[in-house]
């Protein structure tokens, strides 16, 4: 788990339950937010991202670019994040966006590829399209979701 990842479940706190941990935290944004960002063109990867807002808004989820997923045993939760810098600099939560109960979670998947790795969440029979770096939590994140499913 990269620094970023334990600020951001350090930082989850006051949006928890009682007696909710975070299993799992990435930053992650909606896919085509890194192309667009990255080329200077901010229509390259604009597709991407209006499906995965209007998919994320289907199923009752807000997204931001970058934000933050956690994974706790009873939810998914998407939250606003400060800019991260990277060596656990900046990114810090900020405040909930939106959260869903893990039984409105159909699936999450990860392929990485290259030097990122492709999320799909589906909520509510919405597929949400995220990317998130080579080196954040993804897989642990599908891992922990699974687990956390069969607990249920």
């Amino acid at each position: 788990m990269s620094r970023q990842e334990q600020k951001i479940k350090d930082g989850a706190g006051p949006h928890l339950e009682p007696g909710e941990d975070v299993l799992v935290a990435v930053v992650a944004a909606p896919r085509g937010y890194t192309r667009s960002t990255a080329s200077g063109t901010p229509s390259l990867g604009a597709g991407q991202q209006r499906r995965a807002h209007g998919a994320a808004e289907e199923a009752g989820l807000k997204l931001e670019g970058p934000m933050a997923l956690a994974l706790t045993p009873r939810r998914l939760l998407t939250l606003r994040i400060g800019t991260p810098i990277g060596l656990g600099i900046g990114g810090s939560v900020k405040e909930l966006l939106s959260a869903v109960s893990l039984d409105e979670v159909d699936a999450i998947e990860v392929k990485r590829i290259a030097l990122r790795q492709n999320i799909r969440l589906t909520v509510r029979g919405s597929a949400i399209e995220l990317e998130a770096n080579a080196g954040a939590s993804a897989k642990e994140l599908a891992e922990a979701f699974g687990r956390a499913r069969q607990r249920a």
